[in-house]
């Protein structure tokens, strides 16, 4: 078997893979706040994870494998969103326009991650279900003291676990002492977090012990998790921007509520996105979400490859050259692959890549290879361990234009230079089809243009 090994952030080294339970593997990432569209660094953890989960089930068998990814549909962004719609004139109560916002946006983000080639989780948990469980988990912690009410609110009392703090590497008085934390009156202690808050009439709310309100942020995913997994299970992933406060407010509550389980074994965080060299922002102007990429006409394949070649715990800069390269990449592996079957297995250089942190750009290293070989056979069963090269993603290289008639006259002209030795025609052609980005490929079975990262039909020759 596979030996998998992957860099945990709560022990900071490089482990070996063992899950708690080879016959159920159990991995859970944290999803969106549905109120608005996925931006590309949304992507990242979801097309990183997804890999890991095709590697989980190669070496532990398709149906051994459980993978959790949750919905936050509820949450002050949404809940600000859909009030911008009211106040824009949409017609319907505000929790209505909330459940309207909420399930147009989960519309949107499969629709996105689809044209990704991620495949969906197993389970997709929506927050709004869940509040019972929150509520009774909530009402634990209370009991155990490790939770207080005070003004309809319920906190978290921080220095009531010990281990506060280890996720991060921080400790809770450092942490008071650099950051701006918010001092409510109804607060003990200064890192106290809330675990449920009142409602007015208009919001969202439920009934509770505490009055009507709804949970705090952090406790949704202690919740979802624990019902679909357990009190421990293998995995916890997530953007490194969640490994404080979120992850470890998560850690906090779901050890104190159930003491006998570990949680997550292995937290698993990729690093985060920037945009030509720079953070991205809205202020910078490179802001732009997935949708953006696909509307531009960047296939999805194409985005895929560039979020895969770059390891998930380096920071990703998305440019648009790289889109060019890898979109040229695709095009011909694609010629390579096409008509042909993936081999039984994906060559052990890729599956030693992979098993080695992730390591999605010597798992790319170890294709250019195989293409380089003309192993087309290894070369697709490799690719689709990393999810490129698959039937669903290839659409794109059907939309291509048709280079046939170029090809045609190119394959006369090379047939009258072999008779009459004399190659200029054809080498003038070529020089031209290559000037209008187009890429030549003559052989004994032929002549196959492809069209460049530069292609630009307007130069093709008349």
């Amino acid at each position: 078997m596979v030996e998998i090994r992957l860099t945990n952030t709560r022990t900071r080294r490089k482990e070996v893979f063992r899950p708690i339970d080879p016959q159920n593997v159990r991995l859970y990432l944290c999803g969106p706040t549905v109120y608005d569209r996925a931006h590309l660094g949304n992507a990242r953890p979801v097309v990183v994870i997804d890999v890991l989960v095709r590697l989980l089930r190669h070496v532990h068998g398709a149906d051994h494998v459980t993978y959790v990814r949750n919905f936050t549909d509820v949450d002050d962004k949404i809940n600000a969103a859909a009030l911008a719609r009211k106040e824009a004139g949409a017609e319907g109560s505000l929790e209505e326009l909330i459940r309207e916002r909420t399930h147009e946006t989960i519309g949107w983000y499969h629709a996105d991650m689809d044209a990704l080639g991620a495949a969906r989780p197993d389970y997709e948990p929506r927050a709004t279900d869940y509040i019972g469980e929150m509520i009774a988990m909530i009402e634990t912690l209370v009991q155990g003291g490790h939770a207080y009410a005070k003004d309809g609110h319920v906190l978290f009392r921080v220095r009531s676990f010990a281990g506060y703090g280890k996720l991060s590497g921080r400790s809770v008085d450092d942490m008071i002492a650099g950051a701006r934390v918010e001092v409510a009156p109804f607060k003990e202690d200064p890192m106290d977090f809330v675990l449920w808050k009142p409602s007015d009439a208009e919001l969202p709310g439920w009934d509770s012990p505490w009055g009507r309100g709804r949970p705090g942020w952090h406790i949704e995913c202690s919740a979802m998790s624990y019902e679909l997994l357990g009190e421990s299970f293998d995995i916890h992933a997530g953007g490194i921007d969640l490994q404080f406060p979120h992850h470890e407010n998560e850690i906090a509550q779901s050890c104190c509520a159930h003491p006998r389980g570990d949680f997550a074994r292995v937290w698993l965080h990729n690093e985060m996105l920037q945009v030509e060299g720079r953070k991205m922002s809205k202020s910078l102007g490179n802001f732009f979400t997935v949708r953006d990429l696909l509307d531009q006409g960047i296939p999805g394949e194409v985005i895929r490859f560039v979020l895969l070649s770059t390891h998930y715990r380096k920071p990703m800069d998305w440019t648009a050259e790289k889109a060019r390269e890898a979109e040229a990449v695709l095009r011909r592996w694609r010629g390579l692959v096409a008509g042909i079957d993936p081999a039984p297995s994906p060559a052990p250089a890729v599956l030693a890549a992979l098993a080695d942190d992730l390591n999605t750009a010597g798992a790319i290293a170890a294709l250019h290879e195989m293409a380089g070989q003309g192993d087309g056979a290894g070369l697709l069963a490799g690719a689709r361990m990393l999810g490129l090269l698959t039937e669903d993603l290839g659409g794109w290289i059907a939309e291509g234009p048709d280079l046939s008639p170029w090809a045609e006259r190119m394959a006369a002209l090379r047939a009258e230079a072999k008779a009459s030795k004399d190659f200029s025609a054809v080498d003038g052609f070529k020089q031209r089809l290559l000037a209008a980005g187009v890429e030549v490929r003559m052989g004994p079975a032929g002549v196959e243009l492809l069209p460049g990262p530069d292609f630009d039909a307007a130069g093709l020759p008349e």
